[in-house]
């Protein structure tokens, strides 16, 4: 076998070569390995939590933390200050989620510095000095949206009779009768609180149109997704596509955790 012998010189130029590649190369494959780990999620009104067990569980098996906000629905600032509480646990960056009013929650709650992208999922999307109600007047409301004026405390309930067709039409009957059972009231003055500073103008942010959503009616999710230039994707289902199409609202979620 031929033995090369090289100068001292040369060596020191073919290891500057390699060092140099290296330095490019190595910082390129660290950014496609990045992928933010936490996800926060904020439910909307007449619901809590729960009904995003599928979500957790797709995404807990690919290796996420999943936190749920349980918010109150008593206000905007409030449900700020529960969903905050939940960022401020997480150990780094966070893709923060909401649906329904929870979108109004996660504009405002999105300012957390932990916060890296955020994902509205059949939700509203106000701006600043905007609120919840002035966007739901913009568009027709659907003859099969239950939502009743406020009671004689404030709050607004789901109509019994129009549940299940106007926000879970693809869920089981027995089912959405569980989930009216079950619905947590809104204080209404919540709808009536305006953003002070909307997250979406600063950070990366994903929008699902239901396109079958009876309680917003989906050209109001596509006029906001597009005033705001949110990458939006579009599911044939109802207001609550989380639960019957996960894996597509998934898919939107590690996305966002990916092209950070």
């Amino acid at each position: 076998m031929k033995t090369v012998n090289y100068s001292k010189g040369k060596v020191a130029l073919i290891v500057a070569v390699v060092l140099a590649n290296l330095a490019v190369v190595a910082p390129q494959a660290l950014a496609q390995k990045k992928k933010v780990k936490n996800v926060v999620i904020v439910h909307g009104a007449f619901a809590d939590g729960s009904g995003w067990k599928s979500i957790y569980d797709i995404l807990s098996a690919k290796g996420y933390e999943v936190s749920i906000v349980q918010n109150p629905l008593t206000s905007l600032k409030d449900d700020v200050e529960a969903t905050n509480r939940i960022i401020d646990r997480q150990d780094g960056p966070v893709v923060l989620v909401g649906h329904s009013w929870g979108g109004t929650v996660i504009t405002e709650a999105g300012n957390h510095s932990k916060v890296a992208a955020l994902v509205y999922v059949a939700a509203h999307q106000p701006d600043e000095g905007e609120n919840t109600i002035q966007w739901v007047k913009t568009a027709p409301v659907l003859p099969e949206n239950g939502i009743l004026p406020p009671d004689d405390r404030g709050y607004v309930y789901y109509d019994r009779a129009k549940f299940h067709a106007g926000f879970a039409a693809d869920v089981p009957a027995e089912e959405a009768a569980f989930m009216f059972a079950s619905q947590q009231p809104i204080n209404g003055a919540g709808f009536v609180e305006t953003i002070t500073k909307a997250a979406w103008r600063t950070k990366p942010s994903y929008g699902i149109v239901a396109t079958e959503d009876k309680s917003i009616n989906p050209d109001i999710e596509r006029n906001l997704y597009k005033r705001s230039g949110t990458k939006t994707v579009e599911v044939k289902g109802s207001h609550v596509i989380f639960m019957t199409h996960p894996e597509e609202v998934a898919d939107v979620i590690i996305a966002a955790s990916e092209n950070q």
